[in-house]
């Protein structure tokens, strides 16, 4: 009996991350509009969305401006504190050491992810910051949430940017 309960609640948690990340797709897809890479992060607080946002580099000439960033940022000023014990991130691509490190420092509780990153990915790829127990705080990675499509919407996105040079 207790076996079919846990079972149970993986399934309902996974149910979760994939709306989460559907929720992710759909803003990832809003930095097309200015040309920046898709890339979209949720926070959720329980089962509520309280930020969520794009990749703003090319729109704001900001090189910090990457969705995980600017997600935590908005988060964060809606609960009144940095400290965004609790909380899950959805990110549509793995994070970078930059927003790796804004997970851990803001004490983000779980980040799942889509598409990994083989060329800049610090959660899993390259380095493994969110899970390193050098660091005062470690958060649970889930990776490869609805990862064909995380993936082939930043392929497009890079094959057509090939096809007009």
């Amino acid at each position: 009996m207790v076996a079919r309960s846990n079972s149970f609640l993986l399934e309902e948690r996974q149910a979760f991350l994939q709306h989460a990340m559907e929720m992710a797709l759909e803003e990832a897809r809003s930095s097309l509009e200015h040309g920046d890479v898709p890339v979209g992060a949720v926070v959720y607080m329980g089962a509520q969305p309280i930020a969520k946002r794009h990749n703003e580099k090319e729109l704001t000439n900001d090189p910090t401006a990457h969705a995980e960033l600017l997600a935590i940022r908005d988060a964060a000023h809606a609960v009144g504190s940095w400290h965004l014990d609790g909380a899950w991130l959805i990110s549509t691509l793995e994070p970078c050491p930059m927003c790796a490190g804004a997970l851990l420092a803001s004490r983000v509780e779980l980040l799942a992810f889509g598409a990994f990153d083989p060329k800049a990915g610090a959660c899993g790829s390259l380095y493994n910051l969110c899970v390193d127990p050098r660091f005062n705080h470690e958060l649970e990675v889930v990776s490869g949430v609805l990862v064909d499509q995380c993936s082939s919407l930043l392929s497009k996105f890079f094959q057509a940017r090939r096809d007009t040079r």
